[in-house]
């Protein structure tokens, strides 16, 4: 039995008001060509100051800030592009603009990449005297490449490995495309009776099916579908390490891993930290598994009977309207000029809102200096789809406030504390859900919201963060990462967060080959930071405290990730923060037994 009608929206069939309006950045593709040509002059300018870096503070002040205009142009264009690239990955136009500014992003980097060798002939002494007087403005950028000395190759090397970043990269983009725009899943029955193609969008709504077969079925069509493409996906992230292994041997670093937090000025202790943390509290999360087998029933649950909700009479579904008014309602504490500001997302368009074939799966935020920023999102109108769009308006208002606050040149935050907005909006929006829940099906579905939330957002991503961390470290070492070695170890650390009362189903062994995060250098740990920090900032804004989390949203690049979290109350130097992650974990699973399993 077949639905009549077609599976999957096509781009054209989506309304306009649920697409995103991208004039803000360009009004048109002529447009867009118009400046892409600018580039030329632009870069023509930054290049008149090659082999002049040395004749004075003003010359070198000059040419910082030709690079910032080459760069601010060079970021407006490329956002653009791959705005227009995911929108329909399929779109043969919108693909061939996205790689010629890759392509020519590539080539001015390697023509650039004589800046900062060329800087560091110059006497650190008067570098220093610079910094204290004429160039003060760039006294942060001028310590941190002083401390980045030992790593910045030659000018020609360095022109070299910029020319490179297209062919680095090109592991990600063949991913990219097999991910989102070749690959194909099978048609499933639905719990109606009916036959439709499986997703990347969909697919965790049938996960989250109350049907088992449902779960089931979506659950193998998935991972059997990755699974005979096994080889491919791990030659691609083979590709990625190797190509970030070996940057990183190229510049002195003493692995890829200390290369990738280096540029955040994160010690490794972190990582490591976070890690050991997690361990200590995996008998929590092995509770919450067991209290799910109780609930279902089961002597042992599956993988596909993770996600679906404990509480089935509470099931959440939501219209569009219905969720951008929740979001809204829970983001109030932030205050009057968060709020205004943030309407502007819905009146201006910023969001892309509905799933179309070709379409990139999942959700982000992106944009560029002083131009809105953009969410991608594929609404599905159940509780992760309201959550998704509170965790990428916490992008879009962080970049929306730090770029307002800071000059360009110190606009853009680091990776490390750009899960820390996302998640605190999550965690206000759990606080207004369960404030307005009136009885106790609603009050545990939350509850076990809240709990997967954790287990996907620290326990999840931890689990990423260590399988990245052994399999760089396997592939720096000189073993090859197959297919069958990718995947047996990944079954093996799945076994050891989910504990004893979890089948470990074989199929789950594939799971490593659909998470595109694999492909980003270190960005997952990130995830289980950032959530930890906001359980402690959500707390503070909650009790009406909203001035030091509005500075962080406005700090930007102006001091170290690790002060930035300091100067917000949250010390990751110490083993405070992902501790009190945990027992808030434990504290939230004692409160759903209570409602689920009474005395």
């Amino acid at each position: 039995m077949s639905e009549n009608s077609q599976d999957v929206m096509t781009r054209d069939q989506i309304p306009e008001d649920m697409c995103w309006d991208l004039k803000n950045l360009y009004a048109s593709e002529e447009a867009w060509e118009e400046d892409f040509k600018k580039l030329d002059s632009l870069l023509e300018r930054y290049q008149s100051y090659k082999g002049r870096l040395a004749e004075s503070a003003q010359v070198l002040k000059e040419a910082f800030e030709a690079g910032d205009e080459l760069e601010m142009l060079l970021e407006r264009l490329a956002v653009y592009a791959h705005l227009k690239h995911d929108e329909d990955t399929g779109n043969s136009e919108n693909s061939a603009r996205y790689s010629r500014i890759c392509a020519r992003s590539a080539e001015i980097g390697g023509d650039t990449a004589w800046f900062v060798p060329e800087l560091l002939t110059i006497d650190p002494e008067k570098l220093k005297r610079y910094a204290e007087k004429e160039l003060c403005f760039y006294k942060r950028t001028l310590e941190q490449i002083e401390r980045d000395r030992k790593h910045v190759l030659s000018a020609p090397e360095e022109r070299i490995l910029g020319m490179s970043s297209e062919i680095f990269n090109g592991s990600w983009n063949c991913f990219s495309l097999l991910n989102d725009a070749d690959l194909r899943f099978p048609k499933i029955k639905t719990a109606d009776g009916f036959e439709k193609e499986l997703t990347h969008g969909n697919y965790i709504q049938y996960m989250q099916s109350p049907d088992r077969s449902v779960r089931k079925n979506a659950f193998k069509a998935c991972y059997d579908t990755y699974a005979s493409f096994k080889n491919t996906f791990a030659a691609l992230l083979d590709g990625t390490i190797k190509g970030n292994c070996l940057n990183a041997r190229l510049r002195g670093y003493e692995s890829a891993r200390f290369a990738a937090l280096y540029a955040d000025n994160i010690p490794l202790s972190v990582y490591d930290r976070l890690i050991s943390n997690v361990h200590e509290g995996l008998p929590h999360i092995h509770r919450y598994f067991a209290l799910r087998g109780k609930v279902l029933g089961l002597d042992k649950i599956e993988m596909f009977d993770i996600y679906n909700p404990l509480v089935p009479k509470a099931e959440f579904k939501v219209d569009w309207k219905q969720t951008a008014d929740l979001v809204r309602e829970a983001l109030k504490p932030l205050g009057s000029e968060y709020c205004t500001n943030l309407e502007r997302a819905f009146d201006e368009r910023w969001i892309d809102i509905l799933e179309c074939r070709g379409k990139r799966s999942g959700a982000y935020s992106s944009g560029c200096y002083r131009r809105n920023p953009y969410l991608l999102l594929n609404f599905s109108g159940n509780l992760d789809s309201v959550f998704t769009l509170a965790h990428e308006l916490g992008h879009s208002m962080h970049s929306f406030f730090s770029d307002r606050a800071q000059p360009y040149h110190y606009a853009s935050y680091r990776i490390f504390v750009a899960e820390v907005a996302s998640t605190t909006n999550e965690l206000l929006l759990h606080h207004s859900l369960m404030s307005k829940a009136r009885d106790k099906e609603m009050k545990a579905y939350l509850l076990n919201h809240l709990i997967d939330e954790i287990r996907g957002t620290v326990y999840r991503q931890t689990m990423f963060a260590e399988f990245e961390r052994d399999i760089y470290a396997m592939s720096e070492k000189g073993e090859p990462l197959t297919a069958d070695a990718l995947s047996s170890h990944y079954l093996e650390l799945n076994r050891l967060y989910h504990g004893s009362s979890v089948v470990s189903n074989d199929e789950i062994r594939y799971e490593w080959a659909r998470i595109p995060h694999f492909h980003y250098d270190f960005y997952v740990y990130k995830y289980a930071t950032g959530m930890s920090a906001a359980a402690a900032l959500s707390k503070d804004i909650l009790e009406g405290r909203t001035e030091r989390y509005l500075s962080f949203l406005k700090a930007g690049d102006s001091k170290d990730v690790i002060d930035i979290m300091k100067d917000a109350g949250v010390d990751f130097t110490t083993d405070v923060p992902v501790q009190s992650m945990m027992k808030l974990f434990q504290d939230t699973v004692e409160q759903l037994e209570t409602i689920l399993l009474p005395q």
